[in-house]
């Protein structure tokens, strides 16, 4: 039997063992010599019914005659049987009727089989010839059964047999084309071969392109490089291509066109190299960079890398022109494309873009409210602080500053980061012009706001058990936030504003937070100086603050944030054993934004948010189980340093003068101030404060990027993080099933790549929870930015991750002063590590 009808037998077969009856319909009589010669009669059954073997299931045959009413009365005995005998029903030179058939029943009991002849022949001639050949044979319309069983026999027989199959190691037509267009280095064997026509065929038959038979391979190549490229290029456009294009001939047909756009996306995905070097080679020669095509005319795929640059610019111009949905969909759109995948740089590039207009649209959307305004305060805190409230404007706001002064490159957004700067600067005053109104408007109260001062007694007391009591300095309440969402999971989160204690400096609000503060709390002059002052103690330095706290508190222990992390878990549970209060000081935000040049700054404070969450999480291992974490004050940060920001200072007697706030005796109102004197503010002092009531600063030591002491929104409010984390032995996934790779010698830039391999025996999860971080010593000194092939939470900094999978990581450093760093990737609830790197050295500039 020869193997056409072998493979026709194995269809009838299957269908029979699965039905037992199938109805076959050849309405042009292709398959008649299957039943009149290959399928011998060997006996007879009902009513003479002939059989014949089908593989080796002994099977009848009921063949259509002219009378359906005959053909269904001749085979009714073997379908009325409860399990029929394998029977095929025939009915050559018959259309299916599915609406009125007098078959139907049989053909809902058994299988409807309508085969095609030609579409048969090419999936057994595949396994012969190239896709090329086969056009070439089925092409005249009188090729028949005995036909192809003939080519059939001839590929055999290795008369016609494809060379390019032997070439290719049997690779299918589109794969051939692929593999010939990416690499050269089979042209000698097709020279030897002389197998150069039988490709040229193959590109006529699969892609619809003439080529010269006398061109020699390496022109052969090139032109059906750009032809193929060309064509999947303009495919895509949304206008009239570039005429240096027009030499470029169309794909005949539809086909055409779906094949050459499977050879192009299997260059991009087997021969990535390969095709940046050949995708640019066209783009130049074309001078398409040049073109001066609309980044809104262009299609979905990148075939050519000056799209995915014409893209970023359209989304700039866009943000220039406040149109921020548009910006934001065509980041979205890009966020996995070809070339931004293959460079650090441009995804860096693509994520400035996305935050710009991420911060427009929110901008946009605040503005009106802020506009509207409202005479009680109370409101203003309400805004700010709900969920998805105004300070998710601030939260994006850092968030880029952040990831652009961690870029090696000016953003190419740099027009449309200049509108939002401004946009944004406006905001700021607007809002806290009007927040300062309506609080002095109010008489300087926020009525049923949480005051810093009642945060000891009204949430610490009431956490029932020893207690982790954090002291963040300068931590703002959209920090909190983000602080809240990488602590999710934990039991009883609550995340509420406070009111700090004014002026918003050190050493007002540090003490503030101590017992004792809600009765007894006084801002008072101290030896030429400021102090504060509760139950008749003064205190002006940290060290007096944790004298009256240990007074108050028995049982308490102190540690900086930094020593926390850098501690052994054995020293740590020691040090906390038996404690009533854990109290960790932080002074890293401020200390940053004070002492340190501002790009520095705003990339190191980052890393601080991530500390305290993996602070909270090695105390929870150490055993405390209840966490609360607050502020002193919050801070603003400036991009304009301009002297028109400077206002004179009130002058008077000054018992202290900062940035933000003035603290004295008599002197003047300087425009754009607001003064309360200190009986109005609850305190038992004769003092004066004056408040900047914009974005103003007086004529004070200190820079014009970071400062605080004032009464805007962003100063005032603090957040009151609370948590149970319940103690518990953790059980980290096992180290083998998270990989790092591919991993640089050293650190050379601010951006470091890493391959995440997830494996695929973590118990069947549908995704992996993980944080993947840079470590200098025991401090976060990095964070992933973006991740390819994952998904990244960027406020929380978890990655959801398919086990099995291999995501691409990009992670940025936010200090400068680390020899070295290591990358670590933990467990979100229990910071337990799941793998990590040797250290890395660091040589920023190399």
């Amino acid at each position: 039997m020869d193997a056409f009808t072998e493979y026709l037998c194995q269809q009838l077969d299957e269908m029979l063992k699965r039905r037992s009856i199938v109805v076959f319909y050849d309405p042009r009589r292709e398959f008649e010599p299957l039943f009149e010669r290959e399928l011998e009669e060997v006996g007879t059954g009902y009513d003479g019914l002939p059989r014949v073997f089908v593989k080796d299931r002994l099977t009848f045959v009921a063949q259509y005659q002219g009378s359906y009413f005959g053909l269904r009365h001749a085979v009714e005995p073997i379908a009325d049987l409860d399990k029929p005998d394998p029977l095929i029903v025939y009915l050559p030179g018959v259309e299916r009727d599915r609406q009125t058939s007098v078959l139907m029943e049989l053909e809902k009991g058994g299988a409807a089989y309508e085969p095609q002849l030609r579409k048969h022949a090419r999936l057994v001639l595949r396994k012969r010839f190239t896709d090329g050949q086969i056009d070439e044979m089925l092409k005249p319309a009188s090729i028949r059964y005995d036909d192809v069983v003939s080519f059939v026999s001839q590929g055999d027989q290795g008369q016609t047999a494809s060379i390019l199959h032997t070439v290719f190691n049997g690779a299918p037509s589109e794969a051939i084309l692929t593999q010939w267009i990416a690499e050269a280095d089979r042209d000698d064997v097709l020279h030897e071969k002389d197998a150069a026509g039988e490709l040229f065929q193959l590109v006529e038959a699969r892609l619809g392109l003439s080529v010269p038979s006398g061109e020699s391979l390496t022109d052969a190549r090139e032109r059906v490089l750009r032809f193929v490229l060309v064509n999947e290029f303009r495919g895509d456009l949304a206008c009239d291509p570039p005429t240096s294009v027009a030499m470029v001939p169309d794909p005949p047909t539809k086909e055409h066109s779906e094949r050459l756009r499977e050879v192009a996306r299997s260059l991009r995905e087997g021969h990535a190299n390969a095709y940046v070097e050949m995708a640019t080679r066209v783009e130049q020669q074309l001078g398409l960079d040049k073109a001066g095509l609309s980044g809104a005319k262009l299609g979905q795929i990148d075939t050519f890398r000056f799209e995915e640059r014409t893209l970023l610019a359209d989304a700039g111009s866009r943000i220039e022109a406040r149109e921020y949905d548009a910006a934001l969909g065509i980041a979205a759109g890009r966020r996995r494309s070809f070339w931004v995948d293959r460079d650090v740089a441009r995804q860096s590039q693509w994520e400035a873009c996305r935050l710009v207009a991420e911060l427009g649209r929110e901008i946009e959307k605040v503005q009106k409210a802020v506009s509207a305004g409202s005479s009680d305060p109370a409101k203003w805190v309400e805004a700010y602080s709900a969920e998805g409230g105004w300070h998710r404007v601030d939260a994006i706001h850092r968030r880029l500053e952040s990831w652009v002064a961690k870029m090696d490159d000016d953003p190419e957004v740099e027009k449309g980061l200049a509108v939002i700067r401004r946009e944004h600067e406006e905001l700021l005053k607007k809002m806290a012009d009007g927040f300062s109104k309506a609080l002095v408007g109010a008489s300087w109260a926020v009525p049923g706001a949480l005051q810093q001062t009642r945060v000891y007694p009204d949430v610490v007391q009431t956490m029932g058990g020893p207690v982790a009591y954090f002291f963040v300095d300068a931590m703002r309440f959209e920090m909190g936030v983000e602080l809240a969402r990488q602590l999710d999971g934990a039991q009883d989160l609550v995340i509420r504003p406070a009111i700090a204690a004014l002026p918003t400096i050190t050493p007002v609000g540090m003490a503030a937070l101590l017992p004792g503060a809600s009765a007894s709390f006084s801002v008072v002059e101290r030896k030429g100086g400021l102090a504060s002052r509760i139950e008749g103690t003064t205190m002006s330095n940290r060290s007096e603050r944790l004298k009256f706290l240990k007074a108050k508190v028995p049982g308490v222990v102190d540690m900086g944030l930094g020593s926390l992390l850098t501690s052994s878990s054995k020293k740590l549970s020691k040090a906390v054993d038996g404690k009533t209060l854990v109290v960790v000081l932080s002074q890293e935000i401020d200390a940053l934004g004070e002492n340190v040049d501002e790009l520095t700054a705003r990339a190191a404070m980052e890393s601080v948010i991530g500390n305290v969450a993996r602070a909270i999480r090695k105390l929870a291992a150490a055993g405390v189980e209840n966490f609360v974490i607050t502020a002193d004050h919050g801070h603003q940060f400036s991009i304009r340093k301009e002297d028109d920001m400077k206002t004179e200072s009130p002058g008077g007697d000054t018992v202290d003068l900062h940035r933000r706030c003035w603290i004295g005796h008599g002197g003047a109102n300087p425009p754009g101030t607001a003064r309360v004197n200190g009986a109005e503010l609850g305190y038992d002092t004769n003092l004066d404060f004056v408040f900047p009531t914009g974005l103003g600063v007086f004529k004070a030591g200190g820079g014009l990027t970071f400062h605080h002491g004032s009464i805007s929104l962003q100063e005032l409010l603090v957040p009151v993080v609370s948590l149970r984390i319940p103690s518990k032995k953790s059980q980290p996934a096992g180290e083998e099933t998270i990989q790092l790779l591919g991993l640089p010698d050293a650190v050379t830039n601010r951006t470091l790549s890493v391959q995440v391999a997830v494996g695929s025996s973590l118990f069947g999860e549908e995704s992996i929870a993980l944080r993947v971080i840079l470590l200098s010593g025991g401090e976060q000194v990095g964070q992933a930015g973006m991740a390819v092939g994952a998904d990244l939470d960027r406020s929380s900094g978890v990655i959801q991750a398919k086990p099995g999978t291999q995501a691409d990581v990009v992670l940025v450093l936010t200090r400068d002063d680390c020899s070295t760093v290591r990358v670590v990737a933990l467990d979100p609830a229990t910071d337990a590590v799941l793998a990590q790197t040797d250290d890395l050295p660091v040589k920023l500039g190399i």
